[in-house]
């Protein structure tokens, strides 16, 4: 499988622990970087651990989509990792055995851990078997941390969108859900850290505007014109959730 890391290079600490979180799997693969190639970080990080590097083209689903071109045809699965995230312990074994189990599967994805600067736990995000049935018009409940997508499936509907600045994942989970069942792991697979002054207002609507647009994109004319009826209170929970997480951040970093 190939792994793109998308960074920086401005927390070489998390980007260490990001690194080391792929490298214990019990799967191999193969990992490549995306980043600025003056960051002595992403340098040292790239001798030390023998990654290769290419050079940061200026947006995060562009950084992906330029990691993904280096996929070769013994790459079977694909995902990647921003520069904070990690892999939990026996990720990789669970996510390749459930597409190894499932040939039609286009996408394994598991539960994961929302975790703060310092590592501590904040919540567990539980996706549940029953998320990629509303995805098309609920929340998005499939952590992109940790889930693995058959490297035939992600040619197929051609990467990421990146007119897209937050929603691209989505996005790309709509798209795949076209081409066929996602499977579900029932454990943690992943970690997302969440900063407690990262998420501002702007980026909370810019996102709710994105993930709408993708959503309706993925749905029938017919239906479309009903998303004023689930719209407004998906906005809400969305909110809600994450005041609720950035409310446990900032609990646990002033405490």
């Amino acid at each position: 499988m190939l792994i793109v890391v998308a960074t920086l290079g401005r927390r070489p600490e998390y980007l260490r622990q990001t690194l080391d979180s792929i490298r214990s799997q019990e799967v191999a693969s193969d990992v490549v970087m995306v980043a600025p190639l003056d960051s002595a970080t992403v340098q040292e990080a790239s001798g030390e651990y023998g990654i290769p590097v290419l050079a940061d083209p200026g947006s995060l689903p562009g950084a992906i989509n330029l990691g993904a071109r280096e996929m070769q045809p013994h790459h079977e699965y694909f995902n990647w990792l921003n520069d904070d995230d990690l892999l939990e312990p026996g990720s990789l074994k669970a996510t390749v055995s459930a597409l190894d189990r499932d040939a039609s599967s286009v996408l394994a994805f598991g539960s994961c851990r929302y975790i703060d600067p310092q590592g501590r736990q904040l919540w567990i995000s539980k996706a549940g078997k029953w998320a990629p049935r509303v995805l098309s018009w609920g929340p998005d409940l499939i952590p992109q941390p940790g889930m693995l997508v058959r490297s035939s499936a992600w040619r197929a509907v051609r990467g990421l969108d990146e007119s897209y600045r937050l929603a691209f994942d989505l996005d790309l989970l709509l798209k795949l859900k076209k081409l066929g069942p996602f499977s579900q792991v029932p454990s943690v697979v992943s970690a997302f850290r969440w900063h407690p002054d990262s998420l501002t207002v702007d980026d909370r609507t810019t996102n709710i505007k994105e993930s709408e647009r993708a959503k309706r994109a993925s749905l029938s004319p017919a239906i479309r014109r009903l998303t004023w009826i689930w719209e407004p209170p998906v906005r809400v929970a969305t909110r809600i959730a994450a005041n609720e997480v950035q409310r446990r951040a900032q609990r646990l970093s002033t405490g």
